[in-house]
């Protein structure tokens, strides 16, 4: 394919998403621009020191979803990525000062958990079976272009591909998919465990970043959502890259710049540009017009829709439908920098439950208090906290002696009730989750030096997040395959010519995974190709 002056894409958003997306494309032989309003590249996944010598990852902070073969394509390993897995996956300490271990092996967990009940112990590799099978599914998926409502026969082979995944499967299979992809949460778990400690931490995976009851129905997708992750070949694994979450998108702009990707930072689009339907390319905040074959957005789609196009370039009637788009994550995310590391109660001396994903996530119950607390109050009394502690695998992150965590938290409205503003309430929000963390880990409140803290407003502001969405809308049944971001539009295609869209409000949805940037790819090149044909 020739190049030329005029780019043939213009990117906007350097994420990992669009970061990713523009690589693809440059492999295609397709000339890409990326435009990043920051100063630096990467979205939600950059590492900044936010203390005099503590680095950390700024909002996105742990690794497993982004995909193998993103990976290998990206050559990231080759651009200096590392990723090192958790010695132990999750470590859940509880009210009564006893403990959960979820290892890296089945048999570790089941030692742990028949503290709690030898019955569910006894139960564990069946459910571990169970969602690995529908995991598997899963995976098939997420590499998939959805099918697209109202496509016609153009869509059979995708409905036939998805057919034949769907009859691979036993009955007995197809009935915990189904399960999977419709009930809540808290019914699945209940359904098998009676342990309010494994019920506590494995529901965590259907709230982080979901606003939503373990209850709500759907909420189990959210579960499985992630758990098609693997670290280094090792399925379901979770890990740390090396440097914070900005090595991956470091490494990935030095590939799309080995590939001739041109990424201009400072770059804020104010306005994409239509003519009689079709995009012609966008308009800075400087003024600047550029020009391009296409455009590609990895921002969330309702900023895309209602804020940088013209209310008269779209059907009103989709632009009804996109001022519906829910953006509500429930997250509020903390960088500390610690003089020591926690000690706590369950388990004071230091070992490998420090490295591990570290969960204030005691009963299903807590989880679901949060959720009503941040309906009506606008935070949970007692939040739901995942602490990470990086600088325990990776001494480059503090300074000798000193250590850096992570928190992300739920759940907090991205509106609080009465008109109160999160510029007021930040920092007695970010005090209750230290209280929180204090509770189980009595010297953590003294040994915090410094803290970073994004409540939903400082993400959405920081980083663009739509209601401190980080999926860029919510991974509701309402908002997953064919309806994301809506019904019609989920092959990345925008509803104007020459408009696709590249971010995580796109299938297969949030999580550093770089899938809805190179699944967006396949597509703009496929549409390049035929046009040149």
């Amino acid at each position: 394919m020739p190049r030329s002056s005029t780019p043939d894409v213009l990117v906007i958003g350097a994420g990992h998403n669009g970061l990713t997306c523009a690589c693809y494309l440059a492999r295609a032989g397709l000339s890409v621009t990326v435009l990043e309003r920051r100063d630096v590249v990467g979205g939600a996944a950059v590492t900044e020191e936010f203390h005099p010598g503590f680095r950390n990852s700024l909002a996105a902070y742990t690794v497993s979803l982004l995909h193998p073969q993103v990976i290998r394509d990206l050559r990231l390993a080759e651009h200096g990525l590392r990723i090192l897995e958790r010695p132990m996956l999750n470590f859940a300490p509880r009210p009564d000062g006893s403990h959960l271990c979820i290892g890296n092996s089945l048999a570790e967990t089941q030692r742990s958990l028949a503290a709690h009940s030898a019955r569910d112990a006894g139960r564990l590799p069946a459910y571990a079976a169970m969602l690995e099978q529908v995991v598997t599914v899963l995976r098939e998926l997420v590499l998939l272009t959805p099918p697209n409502a109202g496509g016609g026969l153009a869509e059979l082979p995708k409905l036939f591909r998805l057919s034949r995944t769907w009859m691979r499967m036993t009955l007995e299979q197809q009935r915990d998919v189904h399960e999977l992809f419709t009930r809540s949460a808290g019914d699945l778990l209940d359904a098998w465990f009676e342990s309010d400690a494994i019920k506590g931490a494995y529901g965590f995976d259907a709230v982080v970043g979901n606003f939503a009851s373990p209850y709500a129905p759907g909420s189990a997708y959210v579960l499985l959502h992630h758990c098609f992750g693997e670290v280094n070949g090792r399925k379901g694994a979770w890990g740390h890259a090396v440097g914070g979450m900005g090595a991956i998108t470091q490494a990935m702009a030095r590939e799309a710049g080995r590939l001739g990707v041109t990424i201009r930072r400072d770059a804020a689009v104010a306005r994409v540009l239509v003519e009689r339907g079709r995009v012609t390319g966008v308009r800075l905040d400087s003024g600047e017009e550029v020009v391009a074959r296409s455009v590609a957005a990895a921002v969330n789609p309702k900023l895309l829709y209602l804020s940088l196009i013209d209310a008269g370039d779209l059907d009103p009637a989709f632009r009804e439908r996109m001022q519906r788009w829910r953006c509500a994550s429930g997250s509020f995310r903390i960088n500390v920098a610690l003089s020591e590391l926690p000690r706590f109660s369950a388990m004071p001396d230091p070992g490998p439950q420090l490295s591990a994903g570290i969960l204030l996530a005691p009963s299903l119950g807590y989880l679901e208090r949060a959720y009503h607390d941040a309906r009506l109050g606008g935070m949970a009394r007692e939040p739901v906290v995942e602490l990470l502690i990086p600088s325990t695998l990776d001494d480059s992150l503090a300074p000798r002696g000193g250590h850096v965590a992570s928190l992300f938290c739920q759940h907090f409205a991205p509106e609080l009730p009465g008109g109160r503003s999160w510029n007021e309430a930040e920092d007695e929000a970010a005090d209750l989750v230290i209280d929180t963390v204090n509770g189980y880990a009595p010297n953590f409140r003294a040994s915090v030096i410094a803290r970073s803290v994004l409540s939903p407003l400082g993400l959405e502001r920081k980083l663009g997040l739509v209601g401190g969405d980080i999926s860029h809308g919510a991974l509701g049944l309402d908002q997953l395959f064919s309806a994301r971001p809506m019904l019609g539009h989920a092959d990345y295609r925008g509803p104007l010519r020459g408009l696709y869209m590249c971010s995580a409000g796109t299938h297969p949805g949030g999580g550093v995974t770089g899938l809805p940037g190179r699944n967006a790819a396949r597509e703009i090149v496929g549409d390049f190709r035929r046009r040149t044909a």
